[in-house]
């Protein structure tokens, strides 16, 4: 059978200072969260065992005289449920490395408490990200019962102190440990950590002291909004418990396409057709802005793809709307796919005029006008 003494590499007369050092650096060295290699977390077992013979008086004293015999099955490394969390503490004692409350137990907030944040996706039409508007909307949210107003009680009764926890809403338990005595720290099972009990519960509310309810409020949507805009509203979340403040609402803002206009921060983009006629002489032409239509001049001898400007017609910037940015129109130039006789003549007759300047065929005042031939 094993040697106890040996296992901690202790003589037999070491004291109770030496047997615990000694089971610190061995403990230390093979603990399954440190030492991954085989057989390490039968070695902590075993090491485990013997110190927990040897560090009780009695324990060691009939060890020494009958050997593992005279423990009679009562000695042994305890299982980890029974030591309330042997685990928790050793790690806890070596710096951590599970990361557990150093009590161990979970502490609980028992005073006021803020309540919780919500968010509201809006969708949001095109025109009116950029301009701006209100809107009315319903969210779902925690509000104070009113019935109860927050007690969560009876009308005419109230919350009792527990008499598990005296109010405190922990409970507390002595664990002895191979490093001694520990007082484990945990949530009182009888209130939840409340502190008190709610015997006659409000039949509104079920004795939660809130209920949830669907709220109208009114949205100022500011002019330049876009997708992923977030705004907040204050206040607006759930209703905070015993008396804290209630939380914000978020309203996350999507907005809607445009099937003519496309937006890229504060420009906005769209297109316009024109005939060939219209591109080599000039015109001025009506084309839709968030402003409604407005005229656009189309310069003579415009090239196709040519992008023209209209300043201050694009989107207010977020926080100062009477900055816009511009709307820029690309020109797209339509080539005419058949000619009629007289136009023919018309524009055999324009060609004839640059008979001398490298262009002396219809054709090849076609080419020169719009890039390929007719």
């Amino acid at each position: 059978m094993a040697d106890f003494y040996q296992i901690l590499g202790v003589s037999r007369d070491a004291d109770a200072d030496t047997l615990k050092r000694a089971y610190r650096k061995l403990a230390r060295q093979y603990h399954p969260d440190v030492n991954k290699e085989p057989g390490a977390e039968d070695k902590f077992k075993e090491i485990g065992k013997a110190y927990e013979a040897l560090a009780d008086p009695e324990t060691r004293a009939r060890y020494d005289q009958f050997g593992e015999a005279g423990l009679g099955g009562a000695a042994g490394m305890p299982d980890m449920g029974d030591m309330g969390g042997f685990a928790d503490l050793f790690e806890t004692f070596f710096n951590g490395f599970g990361g557990q409350n150093p009590q161990g137990g979970r502490t609980q907030r028992r005073g006021p408490q803020q309540g919780d944040d919500l968010r509201y996706d809006l969708n949001v039409d095109f025109k009116d990200a950029i301009f701006g508007q209100q809107r009315e909307i319903k969210i779902p949210h925690l509000e104070t019962c009113e019935v109860c107003r927050g007690t969560g009680a009876k009308p005419g009764t109230g919350p009792k102190t527990c008499s598990t926890c005296g109010g405190s809403g922990q409970v507390r338990r002595a664990t002895r440990t191979p490093f001694g005595n520990f007082t484990q720290v945990a949530e009182c099972p009888s209130c939840n950590g409340a502190g008190q009990i709610i015997a006659d519960p409000c039949v509104s509310c079920g004795g939660n002291g809130v209920k949830q309810v669907r709220k109208k409020l009114r949205i100022n949507i500011p002019a330049g909004v876009d997708t992923g805009t977030k705004l907040r509203v204050s206040g607006e979340g759930n209703v905070g418990l015993k008396g804290g403040p209630p939380g914000d609402l978020y309203v996350f803002i999507k907005v809607k396409n445009d099937s003519k206009l496309k937006r890229d921060g504060v420009t906005i983009y769209s297109e316009i057709d024109v005939s060939y006629l219209q591109a080599i002489l000039g015109d001025t032409v009506k084309v839709t802005t968030v402003d409604g239509n407005v005229n656009l001049k189309i310069p003579c001898g415009t090239q196709p793809n040519t992008t023209l400007s209209l300043e201050n017609k694009g989107v207010p910037r977020l926080g100062n709307p009477v900055a816009r940015g511009n709307h820029e129109v690309l020109v797209k130039v339509k080539l005419p796919t058949r000619v009629t006789d007289e136009e023919r003549k018309l524009l055999e007759g324009l060609a004839s005029q640059y008979s001398d300047k490298n262009i002396n065929s219809s054709s090849g005042l076609f080419s020169k006008l719009f890039g390929k031939e007719s």
